[in-house]
């Protein structure tokens, strides 16, 4: 038996270098980090830190940077681009991996749990938000899991850019808010 949980990342990608488009919700889409009012951004005591933080992500790990975020009433989108050794190998126009997280997927099973830097990153951030509110004396809880995607190409990670950039905007039209 399989002692992880089966993992949700893609068995194609090793987590470790690239550039992610990243989602993470609160539990329940409660709007712990402010609330949009006339098209703009009104951060609680919360989102500010949580904005603080992504802004600083680099002290996490030199091997992080996040060059486009936002922050949203129960959400935030990001950018995540991950400087390492590894880079996508692409096969009939298909990415590639050369390893994977999930120890059931490798050569080798018995080899030890990688936990990627990008998932170690999330973690940490999530944590620290969390600690903080928890500080502030506010129920705070983030919902169990995130939704990354690798950017493939410069074409997909333009839409995504103007996708983060232009979603206060359109926030009253979206149907989750």
């Amino acid at each position: 038996m399989d002692q992880y949980r089966k993992s949700p990342r893609a068995n194609f990608l090793d987590y470790d270098g690239g550039p992610y488009f990243v989602t993470v919700c609160t539990k329940e889409q409660r709007h712990y980090f402010g609330e949009i009012e006339n098209d703009e951004m009104i951060l609680s005591e919360i989102g500010r830190y949580l904005e603080s933080e992504l802004s600083l992500a680099s002290t996490y790990s030199p091997n992080i940077d996040i060059p486009l975020f936002t922050v949203m009433p129960n959400h935030f989108h990001a950018i995540i681009c991950i400087k390492g050794e590894y880079v996508p190998t692409q096969q009939n126009g298909d990415v590639i991996q050369l390893r994977s997280p999930n120890p059931s997927q490798k050569v080798c099973a018995d080899s030890k749990r990688q936990v990627p830097l990008l998932s170690r990153y999330i973690a940490s951030l999530k944590g620290a938000v969390t600690k903080f509110a928890k500080s502030l004396g506010v129920e705070f809880a983030w919902q169990g899991r995130y939704y990354d995607r690798y950017i493939r190409n410069n074409e997909e990670g333009n839409k995504i850019a103007e996708y983060i950039m232009n979603n206060v905007a359109r926030w009253s039209a979206e149907k989750f808010n």
